[in-house]
């Protein structure tokens, strides 16, 4: 799958690539309603798990969620958003398209204020740029897709006897 857009910075090399396997992915429609974030969720967590993935499941989920929630909170809504998830042998790739072009603040730039510790909002991006591996957002045909990475992580090492 060939990225293109703006993108942030990777947050290190990736230790470890397992053996090439077929990637799999899953395209799903999602309500523009808040009911998609746990819908998007369960299909990042069943994706993960049934392919035994080596992907971290909790942060690609909560990074999903963010994605998600971010889409129907501040896109008008015209329409379902997109989830598209891909897993390869390296990682996880997750997207979200949605009807706004306009870009995501924050995601591709440092952000030189920390959010307000009273608000509710504020930190779904940081929390992003953070903990994924690659990050960044695209345009596409009907608006934007914004996307994250995460790496697999590498197989514990067994100790010599």
């Amino acid at each position: 799958m060939t990225i293109t857009g703006m993108s942030c910075a990777t947050n290190g090399p990736t230790v470890y690539e397992p053996p090439s396997a077929t990637p799999a992915s899953w395209r799903v429609a999602l309500p523009h309603t808040a009911a998609a974030v746990p819908v998007a969720r369960a299909l990042v967590r069943t994706a993960l798990s049934e392919l035994e993935h080596t992907a971290d499941g909790d942060t690609a989920e909560l990074l999903t969620a963010e994605l998600v929630a971010n889409a129907v909170e501040h896109t008008a809504g015209r329409g379902p958003i997109e989830l598209v998830v891909e897993v390869l042998p390296t990682g996880c790739h997750v997207e979200v398209h949605d009807p706004d072009p306009d870009p995501p603040g924050g995601l591709t730039r440092p952000v030189l204020t920390a959010p307000d510790p009273w608000q509710e909002n504020g930190r779904g991006l940081l929390l992003i740029r953070a903990l994924s591996s690659a990050c960044g957002h695209r345009p596409t045909a009907s608006g934007k897709a914004v996307w994250f990475r995460l790496a697999a992580i590498p197989p514990p090492r067994l100790r010599p006897a």
